[in-house]
């Protein structure tokens, strides 16, 4: 063999060596891209539409892809009102499961185009515990007496609700009960004059706190009708943060399709494996990898000695709103806990504020 043979041979083995080193690099890096605040890997279209994690009811991409209709709001109970406002117990459908809510509606002359809405979406409670008409009764009167149609649902297999309660993270269906009563609430008529409709469907915003929270996000990359949001002490990490920085103090196990009896963490990781080894699936079911489609601006609240959900959550989400040029708030309360308990007015009035700056553009009576 001459020289020049054995060069080109040398040559080539080098350019093929360097070739596959260069493969493994990126193949390293994609597998080590998590999802980590605004970030935007979700929002990649792969090849021949959803790829297969994102067929998952959790994608994403799945959410967007459904229609949610809700359905005719039906009035159930009458209850005793409020100072300003009339009290209800309602139900919508959603999936065809007859889901309960409160409702109120304010007293008094109603705007041009109808009452604005918030959208109520409470924090966990155990569901064989929960009962429409108790907690939140100080969250609720705080958006009612201000001029608001408040919804609150009770999500499936909570109280009357028909359905199983699977848990919000590791199934949509609570955030699926919660965009059909988006649906429904547009098509609410005054209980007292039945043709009349009274919501303004243009001014729709959405109230979440912790496990509300998550839904709320949620719902706000998924929807184009929340037109502003509020999240106190939300759930709203991406799901390798829930996976691994992140231990609610009461277990609740949540029921898969398959009939596991395991919680949503295992099962995921059983199905689709650890974050950094299938980085595409864990991003495609986090909201967090979709911040450039949120509906509106979002205000957050978190008080600093929450021992529930930590305060870095909500500090991220304000991060990631912002590195995509969504308009975010941020309010601490040092010292405070999950509730927000010694700063509750002070968080509550911020909240209203927030709203009414986004909600009520426009007057009462006219044309």
């Amino acid at each position: 063999m001459n020289d020049i043979n054995l060069k080109k041979i040398v040559i080539s083995i080098v350019l093929l060596g360097a070739g596959l080193l260069f493969f493994v690099s990126i193949v390293d890096l994609k597998k080590n891209q998590v999802v980590d605040g605004g970030t935007d890997y979700g929002n990649q279209e792969g090849e021949g539409g959803l790829f297969e994690g994102e067929k998952h009811p959790l994608s994403i991409k799945n959410l967007k892809s459904r229609e949610y209709p809700g359905s005719d709001i039906t009035i159930e109970e009458t209850l005793s009102p409020g100072s300003n406002y009339k009290r209800y117990i309602a139900s919508y459908k959603s999936e065809g499961l007859k889901i309960y809510a409160l409702l109120t509606i304010p007293i008094g002359e109603k705007p041009k185009n109808g009452y604005p809405v918030i959208i109520f979406n409470h924090g966990y409670i155990p569901p064989r515990e929960y009962k429409t008409t108790e907690r939140y009764i100080a969250y609720t009167d705080g958006f009612s007496r201000n001029g608001y149609i408040v919804f609150r649902s009770d999500y499936r297999g909570h109280g009357n609700s028909e359905g199983q309660a699977t848990g919000a993270y590791g199934s949509s269906g609570y955030t699926v009960d919660i965009l059909n009563a988006v649906s429904a609430i547009k098509r609410l008529k005054d209980p007292d004059r039945d043709s009349e409709q009274i919501v303004d469907p243009e001014n729709i915003g959405m109230w979440g706190h912790s496990l509300g929270g998550y839904i709320t996000l949620r719902a706000m990359v998924v929807s184009r009708d929340i037109k502003a949001g509020v999240i106190w002490a939300g759930v709203v990490a991406s799901y390798p943060d829930l996976l691994n920085n992140w231990r609610r103090r009461t277990s609740f196990v949540t029921s898969f399709p398959t009939g596991s009896s395991r919680g949503w963490r295992q099962s995921l990781v059983d199905q689709y494996g650890e974050p950094e080894d299938n980085p595409e699936f864990w991003n495609s079911i986090s909201a967090n990898a979709y911040l450039k489609d949120v509906s509106g601006p979002i205000q957050l609240h978190h008080g600093t000695d929450d021992t529930s959900v930590p305060v870095t959550y909500s500090e991220k989400l304000h991060e990631g709103l912002k590195s995509v040029g969504r308009e975010s708030q941020l309010y601490l309360y040092p010292g405070d806990d999950h509730n927000i308990s010694n700063n509750f007015s002070t968080a509550m009035g911020r909240s209203v504020e927030f709203f009414d700056r986004y909600l009520k553009n426009n007057e009462v009576g006219g044309e």
